[in-house]
């Protein structure tokens, strides 16, 4: 990140601050919420009370030898966060590792019966089934009649706004979604994003999604209009490859968003038809690189990953976690530039994003002024605030 001074990377070690609060209170709550989703035998019970009890007191042990992602791990600085407290490496170092000893507790990667069965899923879906979601799907109809350019608008707000149906967030503060939304963003290159996707456009869009569900939806929307109405000629869509941070989409999450999109009346049903014959010609392509789960910032992706993103006419990174990857997991001044945060990033790049942790660039003085005088430091992390940020050129 040329030319800018570095800020502290966040550490979870500080009581009181919101990184300690999602390792002392969140991750516990999560435990507990996956050993009472599944009827988990013995062995399952001790592993997630053993990490119960690291993640209150313990330290960061290596992976087991047999781990198949062990020399992944090691690229990724195991060695030097073994020993160490929870609390006392790197917060995004800390809370990723916390979801794969999570997949190691319930038996994830096997071998044995419980291999491959995501210990999210129950929570996944009962959101997908949710009574809102249908109304958010009826809703679509009602776009039907409205112009190309205010229909696009409105599903980008709506990919936008999804961000905030985020299962982690929620489990630790409930009162987040009823909440009213701020309406006007803390910072709206919007302008700048459709200027990468015009009519009759050709290229590719890459899209890196956050959540499953209720977001992932809006998500797959966005990319079916922009596909159905000639402003890309291909859409490639980012996700996880296993199960990560609660509601993280994985391919599967993608396929019952999908059956679920179909299932439906009206408009939904013909976008998910849309979104499924495209997998099928090539046009919507997914893919679930092992960088997408790595403990680590965008700015050390590797070089296949780089020429994807190289590749494309505007990649859009989705939600709080991937934009603290975009941007570094560091106490950044908001004022800090986008531009220069992400100059590493090899084309131009988008991020839409609700605000839901400590992280934030790009601001501009009157309105860093504004929010802190109207809510303290609250706007950081509630949720109730959001930006979509836009960087065409790859130097600042």
């Amino acid at each position: 990140m040329p030319d800018t001074p570095a800020a502290p990377v966040l550490l979870g070690n500080a009581p009181g601050s919101f990184p300690h609060s999602v390792l002392a209170e969140r991750h516990p709550a999560i435990v507990r919420q996956v050993r009472d989703s599944f009827p988990y035998g013995p062995e399952q019970h001790r592993a997630l009370d053993a990490l119960l009890k690291s993640c209150a007191d313990g330290v960061i042990e290596p992976l087991p030898a047999a781990a198949a992602d062990r020399d992944r791990w090691r690229e990724w600085g195991m060695a030097a966060r073994t020993g160490r407290s929870w609390f006392d490496v790197p917060w995004l170092w800390s809370e990723s590792h916390f979801y794969r000893r999570l997949l190691d507790a319930v038996g994830y990667f096997g071998p044995g019966a419980w291999q491959g069965i995501d210990p999210f899923r129950p929570v996944k879906l009962a959101e997908l089934d949710a009574a809102e979601t249908d109304e958010e799907l009826a809703a679509l109809d009602a776009l039907e009649d409205r112009p190309e350019d205010e229909r696009a608008r409105a599903l980008l707000h709506g990919s936008l706004w999804g961000n905030r149906a985020d299962l982690g967030f929620r489990l630790s503060d409930t009162g987040a979604e009823a909440r009213a939304a701020v309406p006007a963003l803390v910072h709206d290159d919007s302008d700048a994003l459709w200027a990468r996707l015009p009519p009759a456009g050709t290229g590719t869009l890459c899209l890196v999604a956050d959540n499953a569900g209720r977001e992932l939806i809006p998500d797959l929307l966005l990319i079916a209009h922009l596909l159905g109405e000639g402003r890309v000629g291909q859409a490639v869509l980012h996700v996880k490859p296993y199960p990560y941070y609660v509601s993280d989409a994985t391919t599967a999450d993608v396929v019952d968003a999908l059956r679920r999109l179909t299932a439906a009346p009206g408009a939904a049903a013909r976008y998910g038809r849309l979104l499924w014959t495209a997998l099928a010609d090539g046009r919507l392509d997914v893919r679930a690189h092992p960088f997408s789960c790595a403990p680590l910032p965008y700015a050390n992706m590797p070089d296949d990953l780089r020429a994807d993103f190289a590749a494309a006419v505007l990649t859009i990174v989705k939600g709080d976690l991937n934009y603290r990857r975009l941007v570094g997991d560091r106490m950044w001044p908001p004022t800090t530039p986008f531009r220069e945060v992400t100059a590493y990033w090899p084309g131009p790049v988008a991020a839409l994003r609700t605000l839901k942790s400590d992280v934030v660039t790009g601001l501009d003085a009157a309105t860093e002024t504004a929010l802190v005088r109207a809510e303290g430091q609250r706007w950081r992390t509630a949720g109730t605030h959001a930006l979509i940020q836009v960087r065409t050129s790859q130097r600042p």
